[in-house]
């Protein structure tokens, strides 16, 4: 097997170029989608237009739409904030947290995530639940999902009852989308 050198990012802009790339092929390289997203150093500077907060609730702010092969979001959590149990619809998910600290639970296993390494998650791993820990710093993450969805399954953790909820956006590209009353976001 041939080793191909990783190029290192310098910033979002050369990290979504390379993201292009990668995605150009139908075949997705798990390992180097990893690689490619943790050799990115977090940069506020960077993100910061992108990372839009809701003092009630986590927001999903779409970046790069991926040329239809993938999507490229920033959730932003305010302190406690935390998303119900769900699924991808059978995408690829890869999160790197930029600021902060995330607690990911994935069904059987709980993991703490630090600033600038990325978690993998798809359906055959399981279900999962992603909450910022903290009562008092905010955090924000980055998320990668192949394909994109525009919808997924949530789960009560208590009645085990299964829901169908819409994704939505609070921003896209750095502007916030029209208010939706009644949002049934999710990560």
């Amino acid at each position: 097997m041939e080793q191909t050198e990783v190029v290192v990012p310098k910033n979002l802009d050369e990290l979504i170029a390379i993201l292009h790339k990668i995605f150009e092929s139908d075949c997705i390289n798990v390992e180097e989608v990893q690689q490619i997203m943790e050799s990115y150093e977090s940069n506020p500077q960077d993100w910061k237009k992108f990372a839009k907060f809701d003092q009630f609730r986590y927001t999903r702010n779409l970046v790069d739409e991926g040329n239809g092969k993938f999507n490229l979001i920033i959730l932003c959590w305010g302190e406690g904030h935390g998303s119900s149990i769900h699924d991808h619809t059978d995408s690829h998910c890869f999160m790197k947290l930029l600021q902060g600290q995330q607690g990911e639970m994935v069904q059987k296993s709980q993991r703490i995530l630090m600033e600038n390494k990325v978690a993998y998650i798809n359906d055959s791993i399981g279900l999962h639940r992603v909450e910022n820990g903290s009562h008092t710093e905010p955090a924000v993450s980055l998320h990668l999902y192949s394909p994109p969805f525009q919808a997924c399954q949530t789960f009560d953790q208590r009645t085990g009852h299964k829901n169908t909820v819409k994704m939505t956006f609070w921003s896209k590209f750095g502007e916030r989308t029209p208010f939706v009353t009644a949002s049934q976001e999710n990560n």
